[in-house]
């Protein structure tokens, strides 16, 4: 890896690293989001309806492998830049005394692996639910998938930024 730091300085490449898992972040949040939309308040008929009814009326099953991808991506680059977060972030907001912003991280840490963890059964449900409970459940798991994920996002933005506000 250090070859690659010939061409960028360490900087540019935790920044790559940081935007490519905020792009991923926001495609998961966007999938996720029309998913609830779906089966919070399903659609009746495609008409030409305004943008709430087109914004629910995605094809939810469409989205569930898609769901995976990203969360699976999502997570893989969030541990990685981890790393560099322990060290060089969580360490100057612990001796400015921002104790609910790391609270919030942690509990942000907590609740996309449990996410992660729920993926398989989201998987499933999406994919053969035929009865009612299984429609119910996979409602629901949708449903708290996407507050996990936008809990996650904005508690990411907040982290990110707040050695700013801070200053």
């Amino acid at each position: 890896m250090d070859f690659l730091f010939d061409y960028i300085s360490v900087n540019t490449f935790w920044t790559i690293l940081s935007i490519a898992h905020a792009l991923l972040a926001v495609a998961l949040l966007g999938a996720l989001t029309h998913q609830a939309a779906a089966v919070l308040m399903p659609a009746r008929a495609r008409s030409d309806g305004g943008f709430v009814t087109h914004f629910r009326s995605v094809s939810g099953p469409r989205y569930a492998g898609a769901v995976c991808v990203l969360w699976v991506l999502a997570f893989i680059l969030g541990g990685w830049i981890y790393a560099k977060y322990r060290i060089y972030v969580r360490i100057p907001i612990e001796q400015e005394g921002f104790f609910k912003t790391l609270g919030a991280f942690e509990l942000k840490e907590h609740l996309t692996t449990i996410g992660l963890g729920l993926l398989p059964f989201y998987r499933h449900l999406w994919k053969s639910a035929r009865t009612a409970a299984g429609e119910r459940a996979r409602k629901w798991l949708t449903v708290v998938l996407a507050a996990i994920c936008w809990y996650a996002f904005l508690t990411g933005h907040v982290v990110n930024n707040v050695r700013g506000f801070g200053l």
